[in-house]
C-alpha cells in the first residue's frame, strides 16, 4: 500500500518552516485524536508519523530527495557476493559449524584466537511492561510489579553448596578451568584447551551441592518488586532495574526491562514536555474579549482571552506543561489553541444584529 506524501498528510507546502509543521502537526493530532469523539486512530498514527520525519532536518533532507525510502531504513544489499562488494567481507570462521574443534582451527588462520574461555555468568534478563495514565506519567507514580522468575536459593544463596561445606578443587582439570583434548581434523590430530565440563570452567565444585535446588543455585517463586516511575515518563520510554532480572548459581542476576505504555487522555495531547489542549469561545467572546476556565494536569486556570482573539491563536501557559525527567522542579508550558465557534443557526433577528453590526 502506497504511502501519501508527508506534506500532503499535515496539509502544508515543501517550503513549510519548523514552526508551520509543528503547527500543523497539533491541529491534525488534535482533530484526528482516536480518544476524541470522531478522532481517526489510522489518521492519527498517518500525521504522527510525517511529524516525526518532517520535524528532523537530516530526516526530512532525505526524504525530500529519495522519499519514503530515504527514511524507511530499507537495506541497499550492497555487501553481498552479488551487489561489487567484497565477497568475503564479515566472514568468519568461528560462525559456521565445520565439526568439533574445526571453528577454533579456521579462527586461529582468520585471527580469531585460540583458546575457548568461559563467558561470564549472568542470569536471564526480564522484560515487563506497565501501563500508566497521563496524569501518572506527568507526576510520576510508584508501581508494585510482581513476576515469577528463577531467583537466588534461600538455603545456599545461590552458592550451590549445602550449608556447612565449601567449595573444592575440580578432580576432573585439577583447578585449571580448562582440560586438553586431542582432535582428529582433517589437519591430522590438534591439542586443544576446551571449558572443563565437571566445574564448567570455574576450577572448583561443591564438597556436598545444596539439598534445595541440588547444586542449581536457584529457586522459581514470586518476587514483588517496587519501582518508582519518575515524573515526566513518556509513552514507549524503558527503564531498566539493574540486578532484578533472573539469578543464576554462582553467578550475577541479569536486569529487569521496563516497558513503560501511557494511556491516551481525552482532553491533553503530549509533545515532548510540552502539553497540548483546545478551548472553545464564541465569536462574541472573541470579538470582545473574555476570561475562561482551562483544564490543565494542575487543575483549572483562569486564561484571558484579549478582543480581536483569531480562531487557531495559540495561549502558553508556562510551567504547566511536562516535568523535566532529570528536573522535576522544571516544567514545560501548555499551550491552549483556542477554537471560535462561528453559529450555524441564527434567528432573523440576529441576523439583523450582525448585519447592522
Amino acid at each position: 500500500m502506497n504511502k501519501r506524501d508527508y506534506y500532503e498528510v499535515l496539509g502544508i507546502t515543501k517550503g513549510a518552516s519548523a514552526d508551520e509543521i509543528k503547527k500543523a502537526y497539533r491541529k491534525a493530532a488534535v482533530k484526528y485524536h482516536p480518544d476524541k469523539e470522531g478522532g481517526d486512530e489510522a489518521k492519527f498514527k498517518e500525521v504522527s508519523e510525517a511529524y516525526e520525519v518532517l520535524k528532523d532536518s537530516q530526516k526530512r533532507q532525505r526524504y525530500d530527495q529519495f522519499g519514503h525510502a530515504g527514511v524507511g531504513g530499507a537495506s541497499s544489499g550492497s555487501g553481498g557476493y552479488g551487489g561489487g562488494g567484497n565477497p568475503f567481507e564479515g566472514f568468519n570462521a568461528q560462525n559456521f559449524d565445520f565439526g568439533e574443534g574445526l571453528g577454533d582451527i579456521f579462527g586461529q588462520f582468520f585471527g580469531g584466537g585460540g583458546q575457548r574461555r568461559q563467558a561470564p555468568q549472568r542470569g536471564r534478563d526480564v522484560e515487563v511492561s506497565i501501563q500508566l495514565t497521563f496524569e501518572e506519567a506527568i507526576f510520576g507514580v510508584e508501581e508494585k510489579i510482581e513476576l515469577e522468575m528463577d531467583d537466588e536459593c534461600e538455603h545456599c544463596h545461590g552458592t550451590t553448596v549445602e550449608p556447612g561445606y565449601e567449595m573444592k578443587t575440580c578432580p576432573t582439570c585439577k583447578g585449571a578451568g580448562q582440560v586438553n583434548r586431542v582432535m582428529n581434523t582433517i589437519f591430522g590430530q590438534i591439542q586443544q584447551n576446551v571449558v572443563c565440563e565437571t566445574c564448567s570452567g570455574r576450577g572448583k565444585v561443591p564438597e556436598k551441592v545444596c539439598t534445595v535446588c541440588h547444586g542449581k543455585g536457584t529457586q522459581r517463586r514470586k518476587r514483588t518488586i517496587n519501582l518508582k516511575v519518575p515524573a515526566g515518563i513518556d509513552d514507549g520510554a524503558t527503564i531498566r532495574v539493574t540486578g532484578n532480572g533472573e539469578a543464576i548459581g554462582n553467578g550475577q542476576k541479569g536486569d529487569l526491562y521496563v516497558n513503560v505504555r501511557v494511556k491516551a487522555h481525552k482532553h491533553f495531547t503530549r509533545e515532548g514536555d510540552i502539553i497540548l489542549s483546545e478551548a472553545h469561545i464564541s465569536m462574541i467572546d472573541a470579538a470582545l474579549g473574555t476570561e475562561i476556565d482551562v483544564d490543565t494536569v494542575d487543575g483549572d486556570i483562569r486564561m484571558k482571552i484579549p478582543s480581536g482573539t483569531q480562531s487557531g491563536t495559540d495561549f502558553k501557559l508556562s510551567n504547566h506543561g511536562v516535568p523535566h525527567v532529570n528536573n522535576d522542579k522544571q516544567r514545560g508550558p501548555h499551550i491552549v489553541s483556542v477554537i471560535v465557534d462561528t453559529p450555524t443557526k441564527l434567528s432573523k433577528k440576529q441576523k439583523q444584529l450582525l448585519e447592522d453590526f
